[in-house]
């Protein structure tokens, strides 16, 4: 495979050619099989990389086979590469704000291309991790090509359009993942656009940047390519962005976007896109009072994604799939009892930390008889997640809706980060922490966290969920001060009110009259 046919390896300078060393080695020679291996792995991004190294480790004869780059969309286009830019942006954010703290900064000046580069060095130094020569080290058989299935226990592997190797298995576990995949947006079969997948090479700031779609993704670098000085519009068909969040914390996110600079275009419908003479590209949207046009330099389509399935030829071993993926059972199991399924391929909960766990599930259900437990339940992850805004928004288990759904009647607690001393003494005031319980119980079922390191924050309450530990119990754990996970304490102290008889509340009342000190 050519680097100059890969998106994720341009421009090709010292730190793409390092990545390009460790997760598709040019000079790599697949293994040549001896027997048959007890688990074939599909894919080496997160799903297939925990399985394989898992299977390794527990004494399994494993091969992975990766058509492109080792480490999937999270190391190349995903997760390092956008958290990279991420940082890069709020420093550019910090800089410009900085009088607010007393601190005068004469001017901010964002040299794009060294945030660029450094966000390929970064990568680059991460990648060793998911590297081929680590997961051989592991006992691992490597194979670079692309797998398919031709038979009852058997795949080959085609490399530079030449079949390699064929490979015999006992399991085997699809974990290819998806890619973006654009929404029918007239014109654009005629435009070049960015996606995540080339978003990355880019070397130079887009004076004026289109992005439609306002989830994670478009959010995230809309209020990233805002900071660092491109006049960014934002197209989202709804009324509102993050459609899929609790709509208090995508107000506090719309809010936050529009004062970094993005020009939120709700409501846009009819797309229609079309390149001019110039190489600028032109957008057209309907929304409520007519037509408007738009001229911008680049466009990201940040919506839309389809399941990696094509060439594995899935039919031929009884493997069902449709647009949203492959088709499996609780225990991750496909259609072919032999086969399996992990991550993004199959999976509705499309971050690397799902497929994570989802990959532990399959090392044990595909290479173990049925343990006294039974086998394991993908229904059994409780799954959260975050948008890596700022400040970001943390979510974990029911939103109100849900609950409604599932008849669970409900109590939501919610404190503002304008009451919380650090989040006032930091600055970053604009969010909250709302947790839902069941009704007239301190029992967690959801929560959502909208601050500056909600990601991190969200952890605790995760934790207590997955463990039984009830909102009033983390009110009796000490949290240090100041802090904003304080507020997750305080909103166990508000439960823990609600609890309190008239004669409590009178003795209490009593005791705070007292003057302890005389």
């Amino acid at each position: 495979m050519s680097q100059n046919h890969i998106p994720q390896l341009q421009p090709y300078d010292e730190y793409n050619a390092k990545l390009e060393s460790n997760v598709h080695p040019s000079g790599w020679s697949n293994p040549t099989p001896t027997e048959p291996y007890h688990l074939v792995v599909i894919g080496a991004g997160t799903a297939g990389l925990v399985t394989a190294a898992g299977a390794a480790g527990l004494g399994a004869r494993v091969a992975l086979i990766e058509r492109e780059l080792m480490g999937g969309d999270c190391l190349n286009v995903g997760c390092v590469p956008s958290k990279a830019l991420l940082s890069a942006a709020r420093v550019a954010a910090q800089a410009r704000n900085a009088a607010e703290f007393g601190i005068k900064i004469d001017s901010v000046t964002v040299d794009f291309p060294k945030v660029m580069e450094r966000m390929r060095s970064l990568r680059a130094s991460i990648s060793p991790v998911d590297s081929a020569n680590r997961f051989s080290e592991l006992g691992v058989d490597v194979y670079f090509g692309q797998g398919s299935f031709t038979g009852r226990g058997q795949i080959s592997v085609t490399r530079n359009d030449e079949t390699s190797s064929n490979i015999a298995y006992k399991k085997a576990v699809i974990a290819t993942g998806a890619r973006a995949a654009a929404p029918p947006i007239k014109g654009l079969e005629n435009v070049e656009y960015l996606t995540n997948e080339n978003l990355f090479s880019l070397t130079e700031l887009p004076k004026r940047f289109g992005i439609v779609g306002s989830g994670p993704i478009g959010c995230e670098m809309a209020q990233a390519f805002a900071r660092f000085g491109s006049e960014v519009v934002l197209f989202e068909r709804s009324d509102r962005i993050l459609t899929r969040e609790d709509p208090d914390a995508a107000a506090v996110i719309q809010d936050q976007l529009v004062k970094d600079g993005v020009n939120l275009q709700l409501n846009s419908t009819d797309m229609e896109v079309a390149s001019s003479a110039d190489g600028t590209i032109k957008i057209s949207v309907e929304q409520g009072n007519g037509k408007h046009s738009f001229v911008v330099d680049q466009i990201l389509i940040a919506v839309g994604r389809a399941p990696n399935v094509n060439g594995l030829n899935l039919r031929s071993v009884g493997v069902d799939y449709d647009k949203r993926g492959i088709e499996v059972n609780d225990n991750l199991q496909t259609t072919n009892a032999r086969i399996y399924a992990a991550g993004d391929v199959c999976s509705k909960f499309q971050f690397t930390h799902a497929a994570d766990f989802q990959a532990r599930i399959v090392i044990q259900n595909s290479l173990f008889a049925v343990g006294p437990f039974g086998k394991k339940k993908a229904s059994d992850l409780n799954i959260p997640w975050a948008t890596y805004t700022s400040p970001e928004v943390a979510h974990f288990g029911m939103y109100p809706w849900d609950a409604e759904k599932a008849g669970v009647a409900i109590d939501t607690y919610f404190q503002s980060l304008e009451h919380i001393d650090r989040a006032i003494l930091s600055g970053k005031e604009a969010g909250f922490i709302k947790i839902h319980t069941v009704k007239g119980t301190d029992k967690i079922v959801g929560a959502t966290i909208v601050a500056e390191n909600a990601g991190d924050m969200i952890s605790e309450v995760t934790v207590a969920m997955d463990n039984g530990v009830g909102l009033g119990k983390i009110a009796s754990s000490i949290h240090p001060y100041p802090t904003e996970a304080e507020a997750i304490r305080k909103l166990g102290d508000q439960f823990n009110k609600t609890k309190l008889t008239p004669f409590s509340s009178r003795v209490l009342g009593f005791l705070r009259r007292i003057n302890v000190g005389k």
